[in-house]
């Protein structure tokens, strides 16, 4: 039975993610205290409650829960905020819960798996605004496209101890955000894609699952796309540019 950890575990993605790993010793993070009591009784989890912008608590976090195999860092905070209206309070705190808290668990979970010689996985969830910017989004942003290259530069060093670290980075999905609630509209514009529905949480949860798991084995360093194909493309498009029909085989578009 392996133990897996899951920060950001108290709802949404992390919550769908936890509950996939149901059968195996789970450890649950989040900053709810009240949420993520109630879903790692409904688990038979263990639980830690804190804020992973405390990096003596991310710090601590693997070492409290002991002997772990596979870490997911599910944690993240999206507070959308006008550019011109950022401040560097408002920038340090989704660095600090999105890219540096992922950071601090993963030294601690290498460090635990180099002393005990063995193996681990570990997962992180970014997201599709790492590659396409949007307003209001750029702390954000940015703290996911630093997670992918964390993503990657932890499984370069990493890989020589048999860890393997990946990441999924989900499209939209729909979510009972309260901290940040968006409107039927934004949730429209955002979620075109060429599947023709919005994600759910245990989408992102079956990739993480199978991540972790013997059938990704030789995969590392790697950053799995899940949303519906929305990075491929937008379907629809239409076939013509400014009134003229669309080019033919041989004619040149720039």
């Amino acid at each position: 039975m392996r133990h897996v950890l899951v920060t950001g575990a108290a709802s949404g993605i992390g919550a769908a993610i936890a509950a996939r790993f149901r059968g195996d010793r789970l450890t649950l993070a989040d900053l709810d205290a009240e949420r993520l009591a109630a879903r790692a009784r409904a688990l038979e989890a263990a639980s830690f409650a804190g804020d992973l912008a405390d990096a003596g608590f991310a710090s601590s976090l693997v070492d409290s829960a002991g002997d772990v195999d596979v870490l997911v860092n599910a944690a993240g905070i999206y507070p959308a905020t006008p550019l011109l209206e950022m401040t560097a309070a408002a920038w340090d705190r989704v660095q600090d819960v999105n890219v540096r808290a992922a950071m601090l668990t993963t030294v601690a979970f290498g460090r635990q798996c180099a002393a005990a010689g063995k193996p681990g996985v570990v997962v992180n969830i970014s997201s599709g605004a790492a590659t396409r910017a949007r307003p209001g989004a750029a702390h954000y942003a940015t703290s996911k496209a630093a997670l992918e290259m964390l993503t990657k530069a932890c499984a370069v060093e990493l890989g020589p101890q048999r860890i393997r670290v990946n990441a999924v980075s989900p499209g939209f999905v729909t979510v009972d955000s309260t901290a940040n609630p968006v409107t039927e509209e934004y949730a429209a514009a955002v979620s075109v894609n060429p599947l023709g529905r919005r994600g759910l949480p245990g989408d992102i949860a079956e990739a993480v699952h199978w991540l972790a798991g013997e059938q990704a084995s030789w995969i590392t360093g790697a950053v799995l796309r899940v949303d519906g194909g929305s990075t491929a493309g937008a379907p629809g498009l239409p076939l013509h540019w400014n009134g003229a029909t669309a080019v033919q085989e041989g004619d040149e578009h720039v």
